[in-house]
């Protein structure tokens, strides 16, 4: 793939100058595999329930974990498709454990049984997210396009909480559930989610059919102010992802109410930004494609031509991200690029430069609250 970095001129400001990144790997996400059980309208991959061609073996996932190692000792989340479906990914699990990463699982939770839920368990994994995108069977189901998705995906969780795997749950906000969100969000305390984390709709795989749901840039704002509302209010960690504004908007509220922002008053969200791809996150293809997310479909390195450090700490594009010099339109002007960034996927997906301004960006950068 054509990643156009070649094209992307060094574009000073003010706000950025002399401003880069450090390169501090705390995230992988995984694709194991393609394959999946569901056929949600918003999958970046627009994964079938069909075996895919060219998955790295377990060999090569071993391969790559030791050279993941040579880095650091990052989160891993196995994810797919649907991670489930591959026949090794508990002893890719233990491997991983082994190593020393913290490893995680992203399923859909329809596929799993007391058995399963124990292999998860042995083999090391330490948490799992289940993705609910509706309050009720009709609206979830809609989403995943198989009916009983939403009773598969509670009946997983109810497994996952008797066994004492922690568990969190994820949402994808789009035009179609937003009015539900707050009633998603009840529903996750109600399971005893350990988080809540959720994504604003990139418009990318399947999600291209869904560019009429993708929430405006008021919504987007909007929605996110409510989340920070519920800080402290419910007995779970909040994070928003694919959404870097909340990253601003916290900073906002924080400093009109006079409050600090540090662990104590927000957890994980005091120490981290808003688009970590590239400089503290990293997503791997099920046939080896590393790239700064998964919603980034731009080519970085392949790991059966490149060794992970050597992509992680030479490929153009990685470094194109952390320079944050190199960022246009207001985004490059603004006082909270180091906090925020954009939305480097949805600034990818709409005008083809992923160094571009965020598209549903309200702020007026240098206008102080």
């Amino acid at each position: 793939m054509d990643t156009n970095h070649t094209k992307i001129t060094c574009r000073p400001h003010s706000a950025a100058t002399g401003a880069t990144l450090q390169a501090n790997l705390r995230l992988v996400a995984w694709e194991l595999t393609r394959s999946c059980n569901l056929a949600c309208v918003h999958c970046r991959a627009a994964a079938q329930d069909r075996p895919y061609e060219g998955e790295l073996t377990l060999t090569e996932c071993r391969r790559v974990m030791d050279e993941i190692a040579e880095v650091a000792r990052p989160i891993i989340i196995l994810t797919g498709g649907e991670p489930l479906l591959r026949p090794d990914v508990f002893d890719i699990a233990q491997y991983g454990n082994s190593l020393g990463f913290r490893m995680t699982m992203a399923t859909n939770g329809t596929l799993l049984t007391p058995q399963i839920v124990r292999k998860m368990i042995d083999s090391g994994i330490e948490r799992i997210s289940v993705s609910i995108d509706g309050a009720t069977a009709k609206s979830h189901d809609a989403f995943r396009k198989v009916p009983g998705a939403f009773e598969g995906a509670l009946q997983g969780i109810a497994l996952a909480r008797e066994a004492k795997l922690d568990f969190q749950v994820n949402t994808t906000i789009t035009h179609a559930n937003i009015e539900e969100f707050p009633s998603i969000h009840e529903l996750a305390v109600s399971l005893g989610a350990a988080a809540h984390h959720i994504f604003m709709l990139v418009p990318m795989g399947r999600g291209k059919d869904l560019a009429e749901e993708a929430i405006s840039a008021e919504k987007y704002e909007k929605t996110l102010h409510w989340f920070y509302e519920q800080e402290g209010k419910a007995p779970l960690q909040l994070k928003a992802t694919c959404a870097p504004h909340y990253y601003r908007i916290m900073r906002q509220r924080a400093k009109s109410e006079g409050r600090e922002i540090n662990f104590e008053n927000f957890g994980l969200n005091a120490v981290t930004r808003g688009c970590l791809g590239g400089s503290s996150f990293v997503f791997i293809s099920h046939v080896g494609q590393v790239q700064p997310c998964g919603y980034l479909e731009v080519d970085s390195g392949n790991l059966r031509e490149k060794s992970f450090k050597e992509i992680w700490s030479n490929s153009p594009v990685f470094r194109d991200l952390r320079d944050l010099r190199r960022y246009g339109g207001k985004c490059g002007k603004c006082e909270y690029i180091r906090v925020c960034g954009g939305c480097r996927a949805r600034a990818y997906e709409i005008g083809g430069d992923y160094l571009a301004e965020e598209p549903l960006c309200l702020y007026k950068p240098g206008l102080r609250d």
